[in-house]
């Protein structure tokens, strides 16, 4: 008995994951949309967290065959997650969590601030200034959409970023102590990401393709931009990996001055879930973008955090085909940002929050854990996507 649901299109069909989860109109339309593009592959596979986003759908994942789509990644580029296992328990945590967070939070710069100095070794600035030669060389434009690029990488790499990013310290089943975070490419990913979606949109116009949705824009194989899309959308996701060990590292280094002697019980998962990556699928060759999605392939570990005040999940994948072997990266918004605002008092958030360490303030009311989906429902509609291997609830949470 399959466990998704199917929505067709012009050309292919949908299938999702969605059974028991709210998904909006307009995301089934814009699903449909992009699955009526000729250039897809097979079928789009959506994960229950689904919900609209800018040309694609938040919850997608894209298989093609000869183009790529930049929305299906977003500008978030290698956003994704790492978790790891301390060697500590509930019981070595201070009854008082308000000074971990404050150590955190002065560690690893929120929001828009970045490091004054950065924090990288000298071999990986030398790589990472040349890389950023070579992007700007190849690509004038974004030295105009961005103030010096250079030190934009190097200052911004171990930094959080703002939204949905977090660090948060959390306990298992077991009462074991984790550290988990969520975060991406921060700014060069964003301009890599708005560059070349804007290099699709003129590929449309020189070639009179009029699509239903102009964000849908997408660039075909053996064109001027492909190549140099694929290949700066990788590198954007290799800086992406780089920020959270290096943030994961500085995080590890201010609990050592409030905890007891730990150190690492299992090793670090580090996954994307905004990403571009060549995999076969039913006999062929294609290019999958996931924009808000894990790779689950049999025994794949992945991540996936409720909201501020709800349950996250390490998984171990179950390699399901008609998926493409993909699990949804969180509980997805149920509302906009925009609305969360409107409809919850600070006091909703304060009790939605009780007992997490965590900022209780105005300017997270659109974090609030009533503006995502239910994370149990969201894990029963995969459960032939993943297994859950531990549950995990925070007790400290940094936002941007």
């Amino acid at each position: 008995m399959r466990n998704y649901e199917v929505y067709e299109s012009k050309n292919k069909i949908i299938k999702a994951w969605t059974k028991g989860v709210p998904i909006e109109p307009e995301a089934i339309k814009q699903l449909q949309n992009t699955a009526s593009l000729p250039f897809i592959f097979n079928h789009i596979a959506v994960m229950p967290d689904v919900h609209f986003g800018l040309g694609a759908t938040v919850g997608s994942v894209v298989a093609t065959k000869g183009a790529v789509i930049p929305a299906a990644v977003g500008v978030d580029i290698g956003c994704g997650m790492m978790a790891i296992q301390l060697s500590l328990n509930a019981n070595d945590l201070p009854d008082d969590l308000a000074q971990i967070r404050s150590e955190i939070e002065k560690s690893v710069p929120v929001g828009f601030a970045q490091h004054k100095e950065n924090v990288l070794d000298g071999s990986q600035q030398k790589i990472w200034a040349k890389d950023v030669k070579d992007l700007t060389d190849q690509h004038p434009e974004i030295k105009k959409m961005v103030k010096d690029p250079v030190a934009k990488v190097m200052n911004q790499s171990g930094t959080l970023g703002g939204g949905n990013h977090f660090i948060e310290l959390c306990l298992d089943e077991n009462q074991d102590v984790w550290v988990m975070l969520h975060s991406g490419s921060r700014g060069i990913g964003n301009v890599i990401g708005r560059h070349f979606i804007e290099k699709a949109k003129e590929d449309m116009r020189i070639h009179h393709i009029n699509l239903e949705d102009v964000n849908l824009s997408y660039l075909s194989e053996g064109t001027e931009y492909f190549d140099a899309y694929v290949t700066w959308v990788e590198w954007a996701q290799k800086y992406a990996a780089k920020n959270r060990q290096v943030m994961m590292n500085l995080v590890l280094e201010a609990l050592a001055k409030h905890l007891p002697e730990f150190g690492v019980k299992k090793q670090a998962i580090n996954c994307h879930h905004n990403y571009i990556s060549r995999e076969n699928h039913f006999g062929s060759n294609v290019i999958v973008t996931r924009k808000g999605a894990v790779r689950a392939r049999v025994d794949d570990y992945g991540i996936i955090p409720g909201s501020m005040g709800a349950k996250s999940f390490i998984v171990r994948g179950l390699g399901n085909e008609d998926s493409f072997c993909s699990c949804s990266h969180g509980a997805g918004r149920v509302m906009s940002r925009t609305k969360a605002k409107k409809v919850f008092s600070l006091q909703d958030h304060i009790e939605a929050t009780r007992g997490v360490e965590c900022r209780k303030d105005a300017a997270v009311i659109d974090e609030t854990p009533k503006a995502y989906k239910d994370i149990d429902a969201v894990m029963d509609a995969q459960k032939d996507l993943v297994e859950i291997v531990h549950t995990l609830k925070q007790v400290v949470c940094v936002k941007g």
